[in-house]
């Protein structure tokens, strides 16, 4: 199968990129976290603050309060017993009891994919790579020494390492869902890696920590300095973390200082690898996921120019009727709160009326808050809008029930087509997990249809998910901050989405679909994992 073949079925027919007969073994799945074993480890503060609000603006960083973001972008957070009833179609229903640890960010299937490694430069321990190790809160030390000059280099000489006290890498561990995804996990490490960014982006504001996100780097170089194996696991983005603004060390554009390959960066440093448990007994191969991780993978610094605005730009608003919304202010609340909130109702949403006013804050408080930082947009220009909000609404006072774009320039609606879209939308959920008749709104994010191929090649697919990811985690926040939850889900049917917001003439489509409502507590326990 081609690689483009594949990228389509994972989007439009996701029941055929996996095999007939495949069924997940769970007695040989993974852990949800990488531990490794035989390094040396260094403790972090266990008492992390209930409350991110009034904090004052550090003048150095101090492990004790990075300690406290790394909890807050990916510790465990909460332990959870949860029953689902499932009802088919006639027959006799049946329950289920998971447990799981939860995080701040969504994952599905809750088995989070992705690894946090960190470059750390402080006074508090040695300079050097580490990986957070989430099961036991600690960093693992991997690599010692400072490596300001080669990761710059790895990054086209893009960044002033020197402004920063360190950089966090978002990866990827395949077979952690893998298992039980088969070929779709692929889709899904995208937008889980881009759920953590927009947590780990958000959480970075309350720290006073000023970040900047790069997609584009020298892959194999950079996974040499983790010390990971690429057939297991690979770097998806970059985040430099400074006390100084970003517009002092940031740049989206490399120098002259010539061009450079991942092999001659890797001869500069010698290759480590480190002993990890990761729990299964075996795996199986998965040939699809290499080949597009190989695909996408950038040799040499030529690839870092800037990007042709044509090639990757915004997805369109075009004309129709408008429903004006009411202006609103950007919402002011504790996000730790909110997160410790935030819960991904099954079918357990119930009907409650949403007022035009709480739309319009959902709505715009998502969009405010995701410009960031970030080696696509061009430099002096303002951040372009590569993904965009549509949204099926009903009941909503104020508002005609109708499909709608969401124009975050004029904050206002487009109306594309009018009506109760909800039958339709909970036809096209595979595995009939949510019921949509109970939510006011229905959320899609789209993006290019074409996934940025024509400027970024394959790995215009996954930016492009991680970027839909961390749109949805702005959707999330806003949403309990205004007394909702989403369900973030991909079991929903985009052809016919795509049909209702008359996309295709757009050359978009829809990437994820977010129900927000009000929904009564779940049949869970749950324990909250902090002092």
């Amino acid at each position: 199968m081609s690689l483009k073949s594949f990228l389509h079925k994972l989007h439009y027919d996701p029941d055929h990129s996996r095999p007939p007969d495949f069924e997940p073994d769970w007695n040989n799945a993974p852990l949800g976290y990488k531990l490794y074993r035989g390094l040396p480890t260094f403790a972090l503060s266990s008492e992390v603050p209930l409350t991110l609000e009034g904090r004052s603006v550090p003048d150095r960083a101090d492990i004790r309060d990075i300690g406290h973001f790394l909890w807050y972008v990916y510790g465990l957070a909460q332990l959870c017993q949860s029953v689902f009833y499932m009802d088919y179609g006639g027959l006799e229903g049946g329950t289920s009891v998971v447990h799981s640890f939860r995080r701040f960010a969504p994952s599905g299937g809750s088995l989070y994919p992705s690894e946090l490694y960190v470059y750390l430069k402080t006074d508090d321990l040695p300079v050097g790579i580490y990986h957070y190790d989430t099961a036991h809160h600690r960093l693992v030390l991997l690599r010692l020494g400072d490596f300001d000059a080669y990761l710059a280099r790895g990054l086209g000489d893009r960044c002033d390492l020197s402004a920063c006290f360190g950089a966090v890498f978002v990866s990827t561990v395949f077979w952690k869902n893998f298992f039980k995804y088969n070929n779709f996990s692929y889709r899904l490490q995208g937008l889980d890696a881009g759920a953590l960014i927009g947590q780990l982006l958000e959480t970075a504001k309350r720290f006073g920590y000023h970040t900047g996100v790069y997609f584009r780097f020298l892959d194999r170089a950079v996974n040499h300095l983790l010390g990971l194996t690429e057939e297991e696991e690979s770097v998806y983005a970059i985040i430099p973390l400074s006390l100084q603004p970003a517009s002092g060390w940031f740049s989206s554009n490399g120098t002259e200082a010539g061009v450079l390959t991942s092999r001659q960066l890797c001869a500069a440093l010698p290759a480590v690898r480190h002993e990890h448990y990761v729990r299964s007994l075996q795996s199986i191969e998965f040939p699809m996921l290499l080949r597009m991780n190989e695909a996408s993978l950038m040799e040499t610094t030529q690839s870092f120019g800037p990007l042709d605005a044509a090639n990757i730009g915004g997805t369109m608003i075009g004309g129709g009727e408008t429903v004006a919304l009411p202006r609103t202010q950007r919402l002011s609340f504790d996000l730790a709160s909110v997160v410790r909130k935030r819960y991904s109702p099954h079918l357990d949403f119930v009907f409650s009326k949403v007022d035009a006013y709480q739309a319009a804050a959902l709505l715009h408080e998502a969009t405010a808050s995701f410009p960031y930082t970030n080696d696509l947009d061009m430099a002096g220009h303002g951040p372009r809008k590569r993904v965009s909000i549509y949204g099926c609404l009903y009941g909503i006072e104020g508002i005609p029930a109708g499909a709608y774009r969401y124009d975050a320039l004029a904050h206002e609606l487009r109306l594309i087509r009018p009506g109760d879209h909800r039958m339709l939308l909970q036809q096209g959920i595979a595995i009939g997990n949510v019921n949509l008749f109970q939510t006011p709104l229905c959320l899609h994010v789209a993006a290019d249809r074409n996934h940025y191929a024509d400027a970024l090649g394959f790995r215009g697919y996954r930016i492009q998910q991680m970027e839909a990811g961390m749109l949805v985690q702005r959707l999330l926040i806003a949403g309990v901050a205004l007394g909702l939850n989403g369900h973030p889900l991909l079991s929903f049917n985009p052809a016919d989405c795509d049909k209702i917001y008359k996309m295709e003439a757009e050359g978009v489509t829809s990437l994820i679909q977010v129900p927000l409502g009000a929904c009564r507590p779940g049949s869970r326990l749950e324990g909250g994992l902090y002092s």
